[in-house]
């Protein structure tokens, strides 16, 4: 059977949330078949009787389950035979701490940086909630949010930087060591959620990243 992802979609089917690609590249690390269906920013409360805010939502048989991390447990526990996202608790706690790392000190400037591009790229139906939604976290207009950035892009390039040191001082091709593991998918899912949205590249030649993200995505193309 076939586990079908609710994924947020924009203009030109593109795919603007890096919870979404970290659930779809976990999906295809533990090697399952998965399609994923498109829906608006302003259609996911109609989804499943209204029982979520937010995508990701998987639905895998009867199981409907919503949250990337919600989805990352699930996934070890219905599919224990498939490679695991987590080898230990342990693990699982250090993922954990990542992810509050990399939503503080490497999510929340993104999305200030490139807020007015995601309003952009969206669907016409879903601007007006969009921008009246950011707005009211920000504190100011998308305008505003977007002005001056090009200053700032020196500084959210090097928010990167432990993770560049990471994997250089390990010598490895992966967070995880030889083979990928949900750290991973946390931080390619932002790398390739920046590379759907952003009208100014996050990554330039020469950045280890730049690599380290084709070791990562590859089995989304395969």
């Amino acid at each position: 059977m076939t586990v079908l992802l609710y994924d947020l979609v924009a203009e030109g089917d593109r795919r603007p949330s890096p919870f979404c690609f970290r659930t779809k590249l976990a999906l295809a690390h533990k090697r399952l078949a998965f399609e994923t269906t498109p829906v608006a920013m302003t259609d996911i409360q109609a989804l499943e009787g209204g029982a979520f805010k937010t995508v990701p939502i998987l639905k895998d048989g009867a199981h409907v389950v919503g949250d990337s991390w919600s989805i990352a447990d699930y996934l070890d526990q219905a599919y224990p035979d498939r490679p695991p996202l987590f080898h230990s608790p342990e693990e699982r706690g250090l993922c954990r701490f990542f992810d509050a790392w990399l939503y503080a000190s490497v999510l929340l400037p993104i999305v200030r940086f490139y807020v007015k591009d995601i309003h952009d790229l969206l669907l016409e139906k879903d601007h007006a909630y969009f921008r009246a939604s950011r707005e009211a976290r920000l504190g100011c207009t998308l305008e505003e949010a977007a002005a001056g950035r090009e200053a700032r892009l020196d500084g959210m390039r090097a928010g990167f930087d432990p993770a560049r040191l990471t994997l250089t001082h390990q010598g490895q091709p992966f967070l995880s060591g030889q083979n990928p593991g949900y750290a991973d998918f946390m931080l390619a899912g932002v790398l390739l959620w920046v590379e759907a949205i952003g009208t100014v590249p996050l990554l330039v030649d020469g950045d280890p990243l730049v690599t380290y993200l084709e070791h990562v995505r590859a089995p989304l193309t395969r």
